[in-house]
């Protein structure tokens, strides 16, 4: 996935809000196959167990069947039809999310040999929290920052000052 470039802007941005709101001693399922940023997880001290690759918009087995206390989902609910179902079915407490936001300037990322590698949704920062509070969540933190790439042209210079990325410290609502 990362064979051309490595995000160290989003991941750097994503480590110091999850360290700003999870302890280490807090278990945490991360949604999604083991990737380059549960790795860092794991390295700077936290304990982290990955889904199995199975379909999150039908199967909730690990989500039902974890113990953790915080689940992350980083830029994970942009490939799923209906994010919705799997955010009621968390049982964990805490969440950390992070989204790509929709940039009016480009078209939803699509990968052409890899379905898993697509974006069913590209959410506006209203529509991310809308979901959230609707599947049961209260979002207590957001935060955005850019993705400035080392091009030229008119997209890299609108990258530079417009958010890409959104995230979110969300706790569960008990009714």
């Amino acid at each position: 996935m990362y064979e051309k470039t490595y995000p160290s802007k989003r991941f750097e941005q994503t480590l110091s809000f999850l360290q700003k709101h999870v302890s280490k001693k807090e278990p945490i399922l991360d949604l999604g196959v083991e990737n380059p940023f549960s790795k860092i997880m794991t390295a700077h001290g936290y304990s982290v167990e990955n889904t199995n690759g199975e379909d999150l918009d039908v199967d909730f087995s690990s989500v039902l069947n974890s113990k953790a206390e915080v689940v992350t989902a980083f830029e994970i609910f942009e490939h799923l039809l209906a994010p919705f179902n799997v955010l009621r079915e968390i049982r964990a407490k805490k969440l950390v999310a992070s989204i790509p936001l929709n940039l009016w300037f480009a078209s939803a990322y699509r990968s052409k040999t890899d379905l898993w590698d697509r974006h069913y949704h590209e959410f506006e920062d209203w529509q991310f929290d809308w979901l959230l509070e609707k599947s049961g969540w209260k979002i207590v933190e957001s935060a955005k920052w850019t993705n400035p790439v080392k091009k030229l042209g008119i997209r890299p210079l609108l990258r530079s000052f417009t958010p890409r990325y959104y995230i979110v410290y969300a706790e569960k609502n008990l009714k």
